[in-house]
């Protein structure tokens, strides 16, 4: 049967961590560890002063050099809130929807279609409600920012997550069947896990779309008041506003610079801890390496908070958890079951022994509570979207048609190009560890430079060559939306096992043979992935590459995009949720007709089984 660690095995973390503790140059690893907690919480307390504090009519941003530092915390914390909230929906949306089949009928078209709805459709009404329960102070606004960079991280680690519950191979269910792991246990033991790689590697690429959209979920305007946060992203949009080169490279290399240092202290350490989780039956001869991680093992401190309190918290919230939890295989996992078995959910005789329960019918009472609210909330939006639609006229609706046909045409060629260079690019990054070790820094870095940034210049290499800015668009879709593939091909090729990589040189698979019989089909789920999440990203792109202001100037392109950015910024709210509701379908007619089923070959046909 195939191995997998146990990432919360007390003896196995208490030696790794205390035997190296007692290495050379422990206290120098304290005092990094500690001047690392100290600046964080010194940050925490610097942007808890600035959300407390009067909301100012209109923000200023100053492009002064020496503001970079505070602007470039801001920025930081606001993607750090963002990523907890969406590792947060992240595991309890896929496991609810890996565990029940009329749950997953429901909840993956919604995912669809939160995707393909651009940031910009979901930013007047959250900046609106949000200023509105917070009048007089700025947590409303950096709410709103939080929740707009949500939306950019979200869908892609969610859609990772749930494919790797669906691929998890047939022993690893069985064997938590035989050893009947409750529910908390099966996600600590199997399927955390097993999904560790591909959500590692899709954090990151989450990380760099919340640098894509940081421009515009900082700084924004609607019927002409400003809602600007100062931030990063505001420094640059307002340095690009002012064709300020100086101050735009000046923020771009902060930019670089806080990029590197999260790769350095946060993204190579998770890659080195999380090959752990690698299934193989043979010992991989390289591995993912971090000087960090080196450090952090060497710290009494560390080691002295994992014997104390990590583990003591560990037990008891697995024993707690342990009694709450009913020892019952989830449906989705139960052992040899078809899917008509599956959909059928519990046997007669499970049914028969089981006694009235009054904590499952308080459940199921709160839940069809929740579903008649969702309801009744649903018929009024359907409602009310139904009337502002009737302002639409004829004429605008055939132009969100054409403009939908010139925005797919974009989209498909973006992906095409993106695919054609990620996927040999990823593999031979993903299966050399040493290649992985120089090349995951360079990537990281140009991944999350936000593409809107290098806009104006790329706008103004390419506007005077004939239909320069749909080539300018194709490009920066490109930009936004090739790192999905990469990353996803990259997680793909390091996760497969060292032992099929070994049988394929011992039957001298080389060529087309190799890619056709191993590397192809291992990398098939994640290459899926990586393109639903890619595609969902040209949608949202499109809203920035198809309509540009620069310079005192706008450029605009015939595109769904387009008329979303325009209609939001001249409050035309009708065209707005027309364009968006017609982005919204072709996008889930898409993953419906072409992406979905794909996805099932790769649950029927390409597990690890």
């Amino acid at each position: 049967m195939s191995q997998i660690h146990d990432p919360t095995t007390p003896q196995e973390i208490s030696q790794d961590v205390s035997v190296k503790a007692r290495a050379p140059f422990g206290r120098l690893a304290d005092a990094l560890v500690v001047a690392v907690l100290v600046t964080v919480a010194y940050g925490i307390v610097v942007a808890a002063s600035h959300w407390v504090a009067p909301r100012a009519p209109e923000t200023a941003i100053d492009l002064s050099p020496t503001m970079l530092p505070y602007y470039a915390g801001l920025s930081t914390l606001r993607m750090a809130l963002a990523y907890l909230l969406s590792l947060v929906f992240t595991i309890i949306f896929a496991r609810i929807a890996a565990r029940s089949r009329p749950a997953e009928r429901v909840m993956i078209p919604a995912l669809d279609i939160l995707q393909s709805i651009p940031i910009l459709s979901f930013l007047p009404g959250v900046v609106l409600a949000l200023s509105a329960l917070f009048p007089h102070s700025n947590v409303g606004l950096e709410l709103a920012a939080v929740l707009l960079i949500f939306t950019s991280q979200a869908w892609n680690m969610t859609f990772s997550f749930y494919h790797s519950l669906l691929v998890i191979p047939k022993d690893m269910r069985e064997a938590a069947t035989v050893y009947q792991l409750n529910s908390w246990r099966r996600f600590t033991r199997m399927e955390l896990p097993f999904g560790m790689i591909p959500l590692v590697w899709n954090s990151m690429m989450s990380w760099a779309g919340g640098w894509f959209f940081l421009m515009a979920a900082e700084q924004f305007s609607l019927n002409g008041v400003s809602f600007a946060l100062p931030g990063l992203g505001s420094y640059l949009q307002e340095a690009a506003n002012e064709g300020d080169i100086g101050a735009l490279a000046l923020g771009l290399l902060t930019l670089v610079i806080v990029i590197i240092l999260l790769d350095q202290f946060l993204w190579r350490p998770l890659i080195a801890w999380s090959d752990r989780f690698k299934i193989e039956q043979t010992t991989s001869g390289t591995a993912p390496d971090s000087w960090v991680l080196r450090w952090l093992r060497r710290s009494d401190l560390i080691a002295w908070m994992f014997e104390r309190l990590i583990h003591p918290g560990e037990e008891w919230l697995d024993r707690t958890l342990a009694r709450m939890l009913p020892t019952s295989a989830p449906v989705r996992m139960a052992l040899g079951s078809t899917r008509a078995e599956l959909d059928g959910g519990m046997s007669a005789s499970a049914r028969g022994a089981s006694a009235f329960n009054w904590g499952r019918l308080f459940r199921r009472i709160a839940l069809l509570a929740f579903l008649a609210v969702v309801a009744g909330v649903s018929l009024w939006g359907a409602v009310s979207a139904a009337l502002l639609l009737t302002q639409v006229t004829p004429n605008e609706w055939g132009d969100i048609g054409v403009s939908a046909l010139a925005t797919l045409a974009r989209t498909t060629l973006a992906l095409a190009l993106g695919v054609a260079w990620t996927v040999p690019v990823g593999v031979a990054i993903g299966l050399n560890p040493r290649l992985a070790q120089r090349a995951q820094p360079i990537i990281q870095v140009v991944a999350s430079i936000p593409a809107t940034a290098l806009f104006p210049a790329l706008l103004l290499l390419l506007l005077g060559l004939p239909g320069g800015l749909n080539i300018a668009a194709v490009a920066l879709m490109l930009l936004g939306t090739q790192w999905y593939v990469l990353f996803n091909v990259i997680a793909g090729a390091m996760a497969i096992p060292d032992d099929l990589r070994q049988a394929a040189v011992i039957y001298k698979l080389r060529g087309w043979r190799l890619w056709r019989s191993l590397i192809l089909p291992a990398i098939f789920p994640y290459l899926v992935t990586g393109m639903i999440t890619a595609t969902g990203g040209a949608w949202n792109a499109s809203v920035v590459s198809e309509y540009v202001s620069f310079n005192g100037q706008t450029y605009t392109a015939v595109g769904l995009g387009a008329l979303i950015a325009g209609s939001a910024s001249e409050s035309n709210f009708a065209l707005l949720l027309a364009a968006t509701l017609a982005m919204a379908l072709v996008v889930v007619m898409l993953n419906r007709l072409v992406w979905r089923r794909m996805l099932g070959l790769a649950e029927r046909r390409y597990h690890l089984d």
